[in-house]
């Protein structure tokens, strides 16, 4: 069982209106344009999403100055559309049961856009940390980005 008490919490407001929000989570083609921190892309040709419970991930993020790639993925425990997602995140070939951070993506409407909360649980992570946190803090950056040009609030 993962250690809930590890975790990290990030919050974006987004001008992107719930379901742009989702989609960019669940389809593979919006995931490819943000999935990854600054100084690295996701080729398109890496990115599979099976966004059902049970359904698997995977992506590669790869350096652009290195070329160095990271595989990563997961399976889906949870999905309400436009609202909630739930999955493991790291080994992709973890299953389902395993032992494996947990990351739960929730999403509301707020004005004419969305405020969405990014909780990861079962790694240690700080801002500065110039790892967990940090990495996903610049993912999400490059979320909002491509949703809305930029973060309504960072």
């Amino acid at each position: 069982m993962i250690d809930t008490s590890r975790g990290f919490t990030i919050e974006r407001t987004f001008r992107a209106d719930p379901r742009r929000v989702w989609d960019a989570w669940t389809v593979a083609d919006e995931a490819a344009r943000w999935w990854h921190p600054r100084g690295t892309s996701t080729p398109r040709d890496s990115v599979s999403i099976d966004a059902q419970i049970g359904g698997r991930y995977a992506y590669t993020m790869v350096d652009d100055e290195t070329g160095e790639s990271v595989r990563t993925g997961g399976v889906y425990r949870e999905l309400s559309p436009d609202r909630r997602l739930v999955f493991t995140w790291g080994d992709p070939d973890v299953g389902p049961d395993d032992d494996a951070p947990v990351v739960t993506v929730t999403i509301a409407p707020e004005g004419s856009g969305s405020r969405m909360r990014f909780d990861l649980r079962g790694v240690d992570g700080h801002p500065g940390d110039e790892f967990y946190h940090d990495g996903w803090d610049e993912a999400l950056d490059c979320l909002g980005e491509h949703l809305d040009g930029a973060p309504a609030d960072a």
